[in-house]
């Protein structure tokens, strides 16, 4: 059995983007999944995050969405290797694709390929009151459009934090930061009308 945060070097990679184990722990997190929950990863890459969200919620399912092939490949083999049976794969670019999700509890996008307030749009649609949607947004623009979105959503509550994360590496008897890009998280809650 796994728990939250796995090694990255644990997942099978090819050259597809995967998000990294410290940004899954507070993705996961944010996201607040519990074992019955409901959730659409879209953007899947590698399936990484997929994972560590379904076995967070053996219960529940998680709907993985990704359009590149090599993606979809590895978000099939890592689940098999992980045994996870509660991950349905969707090849599309999203928000085509999405037309047959149920309603649900969580959504986290992690690649929008340029579809983000649509994505939103169809997302909004599908989340239950309280769900959670949860941006990994790494560049400027798409933190600019999400936090854009959401001030126009009086039915959302959203905060964001930068997370910029170090690695120590090792170079002969010295130890020095090897910094990964910064990333913001962006986190909407859903609440009820009136």
């Amino acid at each position: 059995m796994y728990s939250l945060g796995i090694a990255d070097d644990e997942f099978i990679r090819g050259r597809v983007p995967m998000t990294k184990q410290e940004i899954r722990i507070l993705t996961i997190a944010k996201a607040r999944i519990e074992a019955e929950t409901v959730i659409c990863d879209i953007g899947a890459g590698t399936g990484s995050l997929s994972i560590e969200a379904a076995l967070q919620a053996p219960y529940g399912m998680v709907y993985a969405v990704e359009q590149n092939l090599e993606g979809i490949r590895l978000i099939k083999e890592n689940a098999k290797k992980f045994s996870v049976n509660n991950i349905k794969v969707i090849e599309a670019c999203a928000p085509q694709g999405l037309e047959d999700i149920p309603a649900l509890d969580a959504a986290i996008i992690g690649g929008s390929s340029g579809n983000l307030s649509k994505i939103l749009d169809f997302v909004d649609e599908r989340l239950k009151t309280n769900g959670r949607i949860v941006i990994n947004c790494i560049t400027i623009q798409t933190i600019a459009e999400c936090i854009e979105y959401m001030r126009r959503r009086a039915e959302y509550d959203y905060e964001a934090v930068q997370v910029q994360v170090s690695q120590l590496q090792q170079l002969g008897r010295y130890d020095m930061a090897k910094a990964n890009n910064p990333i913001f998280i962006v986190t909407c809650q859903k609440r009820g009308v009136g």
